[in-house]
């Protein structure tokens, strides 16, 4: 069970069915956070209510365990770590090395919290240095109807920069779609500002040899250095991400060896059967 949803069941589950009963935990303290108090203390205060009838709670990463730990008041002994896995079929290696444009990208929601706005700053950055060839910024993922008005900002300021012809949009994908847009791409980046405690996108672009862009926040740090598919950079930092990306730019030879690392430590480190 989901702990924002469904905690309150647990202590009916396991009266009437006598099993143990086990509560994800995937980053609720950002739908906790959006409720505004008092409504927000209330929900914690009903959560550790019902925590004495769980009998494990289980985070997809180490950050995120010791994050909700801290954020819910639970002991961090009782959290277990199971990393997220994927499943591999469709993905091969696509060295992208020398392609041409290159071709930044982005698959995630679209939301203040995965960082666009900051992505479409840096490549404002990028794009105002001297000698660099073609390039283009390929956005792809869910859009609510209550971040319409972020993306049309978005759009905007691409706009006003000159740089509306460089960024293409492309929806929210399925499988197959999702597939050939990470098939196209140079390097990845989400750089979203919230201390993400997933990062199932980062997955999915090494999983496919494209090496990722990251701030060193979150799971994002933990994700990189079990597979060493990419690079960190200082996390809120504009700049930062942007000298990361133009140094891989400038560097074809070591965008391969991130791709082939993150290729590899996927598949050894969050496969689906692992998880």
């Amino acid at each position: 069970m989901c702990i924002r949803d469904s905690i309150s069941l647990a202590p009916a589950i396991k009266a009437a069915m006598r099993v143990p009963v086990c509560c994800t935990l995937q980053g609720e303290d950002l739908f906790l956070d959006g409720l505004g108090e008092p409504y927000r203390s209330e929900s914690i205060r009903r959560i550790n209510e019902h925590a004495a009838c769980i009998d494990a709670f289980m985070a997809v990463s180490d950050f995120g365990a010791g994050a909700m730990a801290r954020y819910l008041g639970i002991d961090r002994a009782r959290i277990r770590v199971v990393p997220l896995g994927l499943n591999f079929d469709g993905y091969g290696r696509w060295d992208n090395t020398d392609s041409d444009p290159f071709t930044i990208g982005y698959l995630a929601r679209i939301a203040p919290e995965k960082g666009l706005d900051v992505l479409c700053r840096s490549y404002r950055v990028l794009r105002s240095q001297s000698g660099l060839p073609r390039s283009r910024l390929w956005v792809a993922g869910y859009l609510a109807p209550e971040h319409r008005s972020y993306l049309a900002g978005v759009r905007k300021s691409m706009d006003s920069w000159g740089l509306s012809e460089h960024f293409n949009y492309r929806g929210e994908l399925d499988r197959k779609g999702k597939l050939a847009f990470l098939r196209s791409l140079s390097v990845f980046s989400v750089p979203g500002p919230y201390a993400d405690p997933k990062g199932l996108f980062l997955l999915e672009a090494m999983a496919g040899g494209i090496p990722v862009v990251q701030p060193r926040a979150g799971a994002f740090t933990e994700i990189i250095e079990t597979t060493g598919g990419g690079i960190l950079v200082e996390p809120g930092s504009v700049e930062g991400l942007a000298q990361g990306i133009l140094e891989l730019w400038r560097d074809p030879e070591r965008r391969r060896p991130l791709g082939s690392s993150g290729y590899e430590g996927v598949r050894k480190h969050y496969s689906a059967a692992r998880m």
